[in-house]
C-alpha cells in the first residue's frame, strides 16, 4: 500500500492573496479540510495549510508562505498528496487506491471473477468495475454483495447477484 495518496489537483488561483482552488478527488471536499499539510509528488514540497474552506465543490486553500497570486500560479496543475498516517478511516472504509488491483473471488466457490480496476461513485453506493479478459462487469458495493475485503491477501470475496457474471 502506498504511503502517499492522491487527494486532488490545484486547478487555479483564487483572489490575489495566494489562495488556490483544489479539485478534490475524495468522497467529499470536506475531507480535505481536516489536514494540516499536503505534499506535491514525491514529497518534493510540503505545503502547510494556513486555512481552507469548501466553495462550490472545490476547496479554496491558503498555504503558508504563498502570499501572492504570482506565487500561487506556479502550483496550478500540481497533484496533491496526503500521508496515509494523517487520517484514520472508519471501520470498514478503504481508500480507493487500495482497492484497485484486488482479485475478486466468489465467497462460496472461490471462483475468480477478475480484478477490481475502477470504482465509480453513483450517490447511493459505489460501483466496483471488475475486469477479466477484457470484459468489465459492474457490481454494487453493498454489504449483500461484497462480503469481505482483505487488503493483506489482495482479495475481495463477493456473493454476486444472480446473473451478474453469466
Amino acid at each position: 500500500m502506498k504511503q502517499d495518496l492522491e487527494v486532488g489537483k490545484i486547478v487555479t488561483t483564487h483572489g490575489v492573496r495566494g489562495e488556490v482552488r483544489i479539485q478534490p478527488w475524495c468522497d467529499s471536499p470536506d475531507f480535505l479540510l481536516g489536514f494540516e499539510r499536503l505534499f506535491t509528488e514525491g514529497r518534493a514540497e510540503t505545503l502547510q495549510i494556513e486555512r481552507s474552506r469548501v466553495h462550490k465543490n472545490v476547496v479554496v486553500c491558503k498555504f503558508e508562505g504563498i502570499d501572492t497570486v504570482e506565487q500561487a500560479t506556479r502550483y496550478i496543475g500540481k497533484v496533491l498528496y496526503m500521508d496515509r498516517g494523517d487520517v484514520q478511516l472508519p471501520e470498514g472504509s478503504f481508500f480507493v487506491q487500495d482497492l484497485v488491483g484486488l482479485t475478486v473471488k466468489d465467497a462460496d466457490t472461490g471462483e475468480c471473477y477478475g480484478t477490481l480496476c475502477e470504482v465509480s461513485q453513483t450517490g447511493a453506493n459505489d460501483v466496483y468495475h471488475i475486469e477479466k479478459e477484457g470484459r468489465i462487469t459492474l457490481i454494487p458495493a453493498i454489504k449483500e454483495v461484497v462480503l469481505t475485503i482483505d487488503l493483506a491477501a489482495g482479495e475481495m470475496r463477493i456473493r454476486p447477484l444472480e446473473g451478474l457474471f453469466a
